[in-house]
């Protein structure tokens, strides 16, 4: 199967909006979300959908959200909303209120896509930037997984599984991953997890599972050193994730967008 004959999946996070006039260092998250979105639709036509993996907002409130919500407007692609931990659950669903919601209130759906499950879930714990899966949502994650039918899974979670040997950001990941991904382990379908939140291109393994993680569309992180904490941030390209669903398996690539004078090379 050749990569245009390949399902996509377009695959947006951390996009940080802010109110009007209020900027991220000198970035504008309005701007650099509307440039990418523009980028990924212009650059893959065919794409059959977006998931946004959190982080929406950069303070949860109303009127950061009807800011997207105006971003959003017109999109030609169905998108899937999922809530980060700068993200508020109230607001969020004042402004989005067609977003699926568990009968507990967490943001999590799925959606069967040909021989594909997508599983999003809600992995914040209000109050605090570190992610949790609590019992409720555990337990909607094994119906997920168990109602797959056959298919492959793909699995978005907003904090990482997985260490990635920051410590500032491991101290806010996923707290209790082992659960998750025993769960996942359990169940054969699972193929690949997808997160957020570290601001950085990453990728490995999560209790033997394939694990990307995608950049935001906004600020960055730097290749963080000891004594670096949270809020150190680069100005490098906002990227956007195109996730590949084919025969043989699922792929995952990152595009970044906005590169000053970018084009392409002729070599042989």
């Amino acid at each position: 199967m050749s990569a245009a004959e390949m399902r996509k999946i377009l695959v947006f996070t951390d996009l940080h909006y802010t109110a009007a006039g209020e900027l991220i260092g000198h970035l504008d998250p309005d701007e650099r979300f509307r440039e990418g979105l523009a980028h990924a639709l212009d650059q893959f036509p065919e794409a059959e959908r977006i998931v946004i993996a959190g982080d929406l907002a950069h303070h949860g409130l109303p009127k950061e959200y009807a800011r997207l919500a105006a971003a959003l407007d017109g999109c030609p692609l169905p998108v899937h909303l999922m809530l980060g931990n700068h993200d508020a659950r109230k607001p969020f669903c004042d402004a989005f209120a067609h977003t699926p919601l568990t009968p507990e209130g967490h943001v999590q759906q799925v959606i069967d896509t040909g021989d594909t499950r997508l599983i999003l879930l809600d992995t914040v714990d209000e109050g605090r930037h570190a992610g949790i899966l609590c019992d409720a949502r555990l337990a909607w994650l094994d119906a997920a997984l168990a109602g797959a039918q056959g298919r492959r899974t793909v699995v978005f979670a907003h904090h990482p599984p997985m260490p990635v040997g920051f410590a500032a950001m491991d101290a806010i990941g996923l707290s209790n991953r082992a659960e998750f991904l025993a769960l996942l382990k359990a169940r054969a379908s699972t193929c690949q997890i997808v997160s957020g939140h570290l601001h950085r291109t990453v990728s490995g393994a999560a209790g033997g599972i394939a694990a990307s993680v995608i950049k935001s569309t906004c600020h960055q992180s730097p290749m963080m050193q000891p004594g670096m904490d949270v809020h150190s941030s680069v100005d490098e390209p906002g990227a956007y994730g195109i996730l590949y669903l084919g025969d043989e398996g699922v792929v995952m690539h990152s595009e970044d967008f906005g590169i000053p004078g970018r084009r392409p090379l002729t070599y042989r």
